[in-house]
């Protein structure tokens, strides 16, 4: 089946959407804008960073996506003591044949949630990397490719910092968006206390979507047409990072290519087939916020991110025109 005769119809793919964001939200509720974020990531064939406070829900939101999508879900506790066969799997020596036998760990899951990863040692962190850039684990000299689709979604805590290990800038580069749940409005944590009262409706949920319905949907997302201007815009806003007095360390290539993977699934979503420049623009803190590094200078001035994206976004031309798809 060719990539072409995969894509599913518009009206297929945002009712596929559209039922994993409801079962998602019969958990989270009140955070449609979040849930959409991760399904963005999904789709864009991603792996998401949530970071927030404790008790918002980081895990439960992992939890239901992966309970939503018929494909199988490994979790992984991080701590102190986690060593890399616990994440990528060991060969053992089995006895009856005189042979190593492979036992995969928990990343041979279709989504696996990493739970407060800055807690692991930086060796055990970095045995994620080869998984998420090129969907594999070598182990011995030998290579295991990850089931599709794949998708890895960690969490950390942002104030807690004892006993913890940050994140380096080459493992924050695979990520392709770093979201924070936040907490619920009034209304939000009425119905989850109305909800959630009585026990947990994560247990009831079912999957609404196949691994090949998520394939499907993905190819749909490639064929979203990205015109030259979009492209051009995108390259500019690179640049622009590249060259800003507060950062010591711009946009990366493979983050230009995240950015753009990104918004072809937020264009899907809102039912295009063409990418705006809304769609950067609505997409740009969520996907450059941990990839970029400021100068101490800045710092000390109490600079942020946040800050140097606001700059570049407010100096580089919009584009005012944007070619669709012939």
């Amino acid at each position: 089946m060719t990539t072409q005769e995969s894509e599913v119809g518009a009206e297929t793919f945002t009712s596929r959407v559209r039922a994993i964001a409801d079962n998602v939200e019969r958990v989270i509720q009140g955070k449609r804008e979040v849930i959409e974020l991760m399904l963005v990531t999904l789709l864009a064939q991603g792996h998401l960073l949530i970071e927030d406070v404790p008790g918002v829900g980081k895990t439960s939101m992992a939890k239901s996506l992966a309970r939503s999508v018929d494909v199988p879900f490994g979790r992984i506790q991080f701590t102190p003591d986690l060593l890399p066969s616990d994440v990528v799997g060991i060969n053992v020596w089995n006895r009856t044949d005189s042979t190593f036998e492979f036992r995969p760990g928990p990343i041979f899951n279709g989504i696996v949630l990493g739970d407060e990863i800055n807690r692991a040692s930086p060796k055990t962190q970095s045995a994620l990397l080869e998984s998420m850039a090129e969907e594999q684990v070598t182990v011995d000299g030998t290579t295991y490719r990850l089931s599709r689709p794949f998708m890895v979604i960690a969490t950390q805590n942002p104030i807690e910092y004892e006993g913890t290990y940050p994140l380096p800038e080459s493992q924050l580069d695979r990520f392709l968006m770093r979201i924070s749940v936040g907490y619920p409005s009034a209304e939000g944590e009425i119905d989850v206390l109305t909800t959630h009262g009585a026990g947990s409706t994560l247990d009831t949920l079912e999957p609404v979507v196949s691994a090949e319905d998520i394939e499907a949907m993905v190819a749909t997302v490639a064929a979203v047409h990205v015109s030259p201007e979009v492209a051009r815009y995108l390259v500019d806003l690179a640049d622009a990072t590249r060259r800003h007095p507060a950062l010591a360390l711009g946009m990366s290539p493979r983050a230009t290519l995240a950015w753009q993977s990104a918004t072809r699934a937020r264009a899907a979503i809102s039912g295009r087939s063409f990418v705006q420049p809304d769609d950067v623009k609505a997409l740009a803190h969520h996907v450059l916020g941990h990839r970029l590094l400021l100068t101490p200078e800045a710092e000390l001035q109490g600079r942020t991110a946040r800050d140097a994206i606001d700059d570049v976004l407010r100096t580089v031309p919009t584009p005012s025109w944007v070619a669709r798809r012939a």
